[in-house]
């Protein structure tokens, strides 16, 4: 056995002077060291290279000598007087039998502890020998002796010269350890005093790479690459090391060691010696190393990290030099999936299958993660809980640097989006999160940070602001736990659904969220908003939904509008949860995060006061319905917007202003509706029963009604929201307005124009829809969106249900905007088609339409136009006096607007049509109409075959006054009282008709060429004379025959072409039987005139009579005086009798 000699350069025994050693120290060790046997020692044992390994001889020599070190009571008596007052601070050492080397391990095991200089400089000597060799480990051999011989690392390196010596024992037992845990049922277990002695051996070599013998000799190269400028102590080799183990170049055998080196770590935190050093006082102040916990758990590194993140998300202090290592470890596991024991034990077929060679730099878990989020397969349920462990225990939503995959993949968009948060601030996350989905987000960034989320969306703990802001108010409301603890009544996943119930509660509901809570859960509101994945409760309940019904909708916030589009067809759970939601974005809709994003124009230009409002209350969505038109509106907002209106038509709840306006009024008048556009109808059909009923007090309440109206006018500006009418014009809009635009109702406007061609049902819709807007012109989407300004200016203060009365009222003002005028004017020929378009008219002749028109009314169908006959009928009695007065002031409106514009007669166009595109097209195709087509109708009168068209034409359909003098005209020629103006065309005889003119009537103002060219006339000769009933035309006519009157040549010109036209109609409208002319007659204002010249003629023809009598009376009284009387006719019938007898 060598001698323990000198361990210094005293005189004595030397190393470098035994022969069997002399080369080996000439050839590796400088000479220097020759004197000094700990440094030959040194040299010698640090040799590992193949070709420089000392001779088996020597090496023997350096363990005997290695052994009399540990146990010569020279050396054990130094250590006594060096470290004197250590041993008696440390009752363990005190203890130590003398002589058997214990007492130099026991300070070796404890020199973290020693404070003196010397002492530590002595012992840190003798550490370096010790470890060089596991049996020279106080206890080791003892401990680990039969575990050595089952897992065979009693020969590491067959052949080799020293197959004792060095570390690869203790390396090879340290594997067999790792392999142990990360096997289900491992087949060598090592026994559990060993498993201590391995881990202590670890803890001892923590703090100097040097005595980690494996793993110094593996790194030896890449220690000089990469730290070579690293200070050897307190294991800051091995954390330089760690943070270049994924390099390309660092060696697979380095990498290898310093794996197996982090696996220790991980199964006991002391094993780093920076972190057990740095963490030790609060590890203690924060009860981390609970005395009654079995060591197992409590070193874990998992638990460390736990523990000790429990009490940063508490509030509490922990010191930076802890944190900022519990920073390092966390991103250890995060990066390397294999120190993990439950991700290999758990993902280990997932990974062969799924993410196998992805080893490096975290992109193993963030596969695993991807195949979770359903985007690669399927994953098993244990592999997804270690997956959510392993996320809380390195707790990556604090410091997105933790996560390294995410970190490198996110660099550029956090350097440019949010460069204004500080480095490491867990609101980087949020950041990134809002940037989703925009310019300047990077595909590979939005992948590993949608991975990410999923998992921390499943654990309100993980969202480090959201736990912060909110854990008071989870603890009141939610009855939770601390941050490391779990409930089974309370899981992680149910916390957030537990606030977010209680974030959107009215004050009377009581029991809300603190302001800083609510923000920070609708912040969380807004990130789910943009990927189904991220709202667990969501995502479980309509799995087999997003299946069945969103499949193919891939695209970015599709799948959540592909189930709301699929509402009603959604299991149970799946519809309540997306109800649930839509009713929550109904009030708060900036969760919908694309949504606003798409908006944000039309926000800041037209909504930025309800934008920046704490409490939205559907205000926000209200804004941008109202402004949907505008021209800042970009595609995507509107689409969005649209589709926002068409989810809530499926249930009243989802517009929150309508609901909490009305709720109260539908449980009780509409308890069992549940469709908006159903409860809409219902409640509005209430209001108005109530308001024609004249009801003291309106069933339906006051707010109820006011949001009523808003809801009533947003569903005019698409036909989509009123699903009775969309589904009853679905083929219509396809085959006649297939490239018309849903929105500012211009399907509604096209269906219109094309009425006549659309299908009975759709027809009908379309009547019924008109019919109430009609009654209610506010309704009226494009009239109002079209004359909006022309509104301001003229009924600013009118009823809006005679907003439509107003309009027509300013039509012909010259400060009327052109596109309104032609948008009232449309109105008025949908008005003119049926009176039931016309609630003025239809209320003002109420009484007269059944009593004259009765058999028109028995003749017309539901929902089908009467093509003005109604109108026309009244037109007539109208001439006739017969109607009553405010009946009579509504038609003559309607005359006097037909008589300027031939489309408001919808007689005249139906029975004219050909005429007017053959004759009149040029005058028909004018902008602005004043009378022209009827104008050119009475010019060509000569020209039209159409017999109803003639009856119609030259203004008669205007003039029913003209069509009476018409009428008795050719009566009064039939009688032979009036010569017929045919036989010679003289103006004599034309006299009694134009006295019958004067009578009439009718009036100038129903032929709007004939007034206008004689309107000054009017004014120098007329003016005293009040319009109607014939009168201005009659003052007109005898100006024409007095010689001394001289009228404009245009007037005199348009006269004398009257005076023509009333001759030929006399022809072409005689009367239709005797009871038309008595009529005429008797309704007349010449009637007496009329009757005495009938009078006289009875007279006359009394008089013949008389006359042709008396002459007849004397030649029947001859004949009668030359006939026998009847008794003698008796007296000789009975002579004759007797003759025959005899």
């Amino acid at each position: 056995m060598a001698p323990a000699r000198g361990g210094g350069s005293g005189s004595g025994w030397k190393l470098s002077e035994e022969a069997v050693c002399r080369e080996d120290v000439v050839r590796l060790c400088s000479k220097h060291s020759w004197a000094n046997n700990l440094a030959v020692l040194e040299c010698l044992q640090d040799v590992r290279e193949p070709d420089n390994e000392i001779s088996s001889d020597c090496n023997h020599l350096l363990w005997n000598y290695k052994l009399n070190l540990t146990t010569d009571p020279k050396f054990e008596s130094v250590a006594r007087e060096v470290c004197k007052s250590t041993i008696a601070e440390i009752k363990e050492c005190a203890d130590e039998p003398v002589g058997k080397g214990f007492l130099v391990s026991c300070l070796v095991d404890h020199r973290g502890n020693i404070t003196e200089y010397q002492c530590h400089q002595y012992i840190t000597k003798m550490t370096a020998i010790i470890f060089s060799d596991y049996r020279l480990i106080c206890g080791f051999m003892d401990d680990c002796k039969a575990d050595i011989n089952l897992l065979k690392c009693g020969s590491i390196r067959p052949g080799e010269k020293d197959a004792h010596s060095q570390g690869e024992v203790v390396a090879c037992l340290e594997k067999g350890l790792v392999k142990e845990a990360e096997e289900t049922d491992p087949r060598i277990q090592v026994s559990d005093e060993c498993k201590k002695a391995i881990l202590r051996v670890a803890e001892l070599s923590s703090d100097d790479f040097h005595l980690d013998r494996h793993l110094y000799f593996a790194c030896r190269d890449d220690r000089e690459r990469f730290c070579e400028n690293t200070q050897a102590g307190e294991g800051r080799v091995y954390k330089c090391l760690f943070n270049h183990k994924f390099e390309e170049s660092m060696s697979e055998k380095c990498r290898d060691a310093l794996t197996t080196r982090q696996k220790l770590i991980a199964q006991d935190y002391k094993v780093s010696y920076s972190l057990a050093k740095s963490c030790k006082s609060d590890l203690k102040k924060y009860r981390c190393n609970v005395e009654n916990l079995p060591r197992s758990r409590e070193a874990r590194l998992s638990y460390l990290l736990m523990c000790l993140e429990s009490a940063v998300h508490r509030g509490r202090q922990v010191s930076s030099e802890c944190q900022g290592e519990m920073l390092d470890y966390r991103r250890m596991l995060m990066e390397d999936f294999s120190l993990s024991p439950e991700i290999i034990l758990s993902c280990r077929g997932e990974i062969e299958h799924h993410c196998s060679g992805l080893h490096r730099k975290g992109r193993t878990l963030h596969c695993l993660m991807k195949v979770v989020r359903g985007e690669k397969g399927n994953v098993g349920p244990n592999c997804q809980q270690a997956l959510q462990t392993l996320i809380q225990e390195t707790d990556p939503g604090a410091d997105y640097r933790i996560d390294r995959a995410l970190n490198e993949a996110c660099e550029s968009v956090i350097q440019t989006a949010c460069k204004h948060i500080r480095s490491g601030d867990p609101m980087i996350l949020s950041c990134l999160m809002e940037h989703l989905y925009t310019e300047k987000m990077v595909e590979d960034c939005e992948h590993r940070l949608l991975e990410l989320q999923y998992f921390i969306s499943r654990d309100w703990k993980l969202d480090t602001v959201l736990y912060r802001k909110c854990q008071g108010d989870a603890s009141r409301l939610c009855h939770t736990h601390g941050w490391n603890e779990t409930s089974e009544l309370m899981p992680p996943g149910a916390v957030f659904s537990c606030l977010y119930r209680h974030a959107y509660r009215t004050e009377e509901q009581g029991r809300r969220l603190s302001r800083e809570c609510r923000a920070e859960v609708q912040r969380i509101l807004h990130q789910r908003a943009m990927d189904v994945k991220l709202d667990p409760v969501l995502q479980d309940k309509c799995m087999i939904d997003l299946g069945k019904w969103c499949s193919e909708k891939t695209e970015t916030g599709q799948e959540l509008e592909c189930l709301q589009d699929h509402l009603d067809d959604l299991v149970s759970d799946c519809r309540d949860i997306v109800g649930n939601l839509t009713e929550l974005e109904s009030e708060d809709i900036q969760i919908e995060a694309l949504l606003m994003r798409a908006c944000e124009p039309i926000i800041q230009t037209f909504c930025h006061e309800v934008a920046d409002n704490q409490i939205d209350s559907g205000d926000l969505m209200e804004c941008l319905i109202q402004n949907k038109h505008q021209k800042e509106m970009n595609e995507k907002c509107a689409i969005g917007v649209t589709h926002f209106q068409l989810v809530q038509m499926k249930d009243f709840r989802f517009s929150y202003k309508f609901k909490m306006a009305c709720k109260e009024d539908v449980l009780k008048l509409c308890p069992n509706i549940k469709k908006k556009v159903d409860v809409v109808i219902c409640l509005s059909t209430t209001v108005r029963n109530d308001t024609l009923q004249d009801a003291k007090e309106h069933r339906v309440s006051l707010k109820c009604r006011k949001q009523l109206r808003v809801e009533e006018l947003e569903m005019t500006e698409d036909i989509r929201l009123e699903p009775e009418l969309y589904e009853a014009c679905k083929s219509d809009i396809k085959n006649y307005c297939q490239n018309v635009p849903y929105g500012n109702a211009q399907i509604i406007e096209c269906l219109k124009e094309i009425k006549k061609q659309l299908s009975t049902r759709c027809h009908q819709k379309v009547f019924k829809l008109q019919e109430t807007e009609m009654m209610d012109p506010e309704l009226d989407y494009t009239l109002m969106r079209v004359c909006k300004q022309m509104i301001k200016r003229f009924c600013p203060e009118a009823d809006s249900k005679n907003m439509l009365q107003c309009l027509k009222q300013n039509k012909n003002s010259e400060v009327m905007d052109p596109k309104c005028k032609q948008m009232i004017t449309k109105r008025q020929i949908t008005q003119n088609t049926d009176y039931r378009l016309n609630p003025v008219l239809r209320k003002a002749c109420k009484a007269d339409i059944p009593k004259f028109c009765q058999n028109i009314l028995n003749r017309a169908k539901d929902d089908t136009e009467l093509e003005g006959q109604v109108i026309s009928c009244l037109k007539l009695k109208y001439a006739d006096q017969r109607l009553s007065p405010d009946c009579e002031d509504q038609i003559r409106v309607i005359i006097q607007e037909s008589a300027l514009d031939y489309r408001l007669d919808p007689q005249l166009q139906m029975h004219c049509s050909d005429e007017i595109s053959s004759l009149c097209a040029e005058e028909a195709a004018a902008q602005e109409q004043t009378g022209q087509v009827e104008e050119c109708l009475k010019v060509n009168l000569l020209k039209i075959k159409t017999e109803m068209c003639k009856k119609d034409s030259g203004g008669f359909s205007h003039n029913p006054g003209f069509e009476k003098m018409i009428h008795l005209s050719e009566t009064l020629i039939s009688m032979s009282f009036v010569q017929s103006p045919f036989s010679e065309m003289s103006f004599p005889p034309l006299q009694e008709v134009l006295n019958m003119l004067k009578e009439s009537k009718a009036d100038i103002f129903v032929d709007p060429v004939l007034h206008t060219a004689c309107a000054l006339d009017i004014k120098h000769h007329c003016a005293a004379i009040p319009p109607g009933r014939g009168r201005q035309m009659s003052c007109l006519m005898e100006a024409l025959e007095d010689k001394r009157v001289r009228l404009q040549p245009e007037c005199k010109k348009r006269l004398n072409d009257r005076i023509e036209m009333w001759s030929y109609a006399a022809k072409v409208a005689p009367a239709e039987g005797f009871s038309d002319l008595a009529m005429q007659v008797m309704t007349s204002p010449s009637k007496n005139y009329i009757l005495s010249v009938i009078t006289v003629g009875i007279c006359v023809l009394f008089l013949i009579g008389l006359m042709c009598g008396r002459i007849t009376k004397r030649v029947t009284r001859e004949l009668k005086d030359s006939l026998p009387t009847p008794s003698c006719e008796r007296r000789i019938k009975k002579k004759k009798k007797e003759k025959r007898k005899n």
